[in-house]
């Protein structure tokens, strides 16, 4: 079993900047293929992004520029930074684990987090 939890949501202005952590089990984590989805309301789960466990990251073209994935396996953490939000970028957050290819798509990923809000207001 791999168990996510993310953090680091919260209510922010636009031009402003989060970032979100997600706690993997660790031992396991860095051979996993991680990324973060979104959700809005009423919206399908879209990917955001992706690293796999060379380092090498995907993102989708709304956020290209100015988000950035990264990871620290000693910590067995996940994060996402994310700068110049915009009201857009409202959403549920989620990390996931265990993709292959690793592309931010969203069904193909094993495990989930059970997300962290983030809102952007203008």
């Amino acid at each position: 079993q791999v168990q996510l939890v993310e953090s680091g949501g919260g209510s922010v202005q636009a031009g402003g900047s989060l970032r979100l952590s997600c706690a993997a089990s660790k031992y396991t984590y860095g051979s996993y293929c991680m990324g973060w989805f979104r959700q809005a309301p009423g919206k399908e789960r879209e990917g955001v992004a992706s690293i796999d466990s060379a380092g090498r990251t995907r993102y989708a073209d709304s956020v290209q520029g100015r988000f950035t994935i990264s990871r620290d396996n000693a910590k067995n953490t996940l994060y996402l930074q994310m700068n110049s939000l915009k009201p857009e970028d409202t959403a549920m957050y989620y990390c996931a684990a265990d993709a292959w290819p690793c592309w931010p798509t969203r069904d193909i990923y094993n495990y989930w987090g059970q997300g962290t809000q983030v809102t952007v207001s203008s």
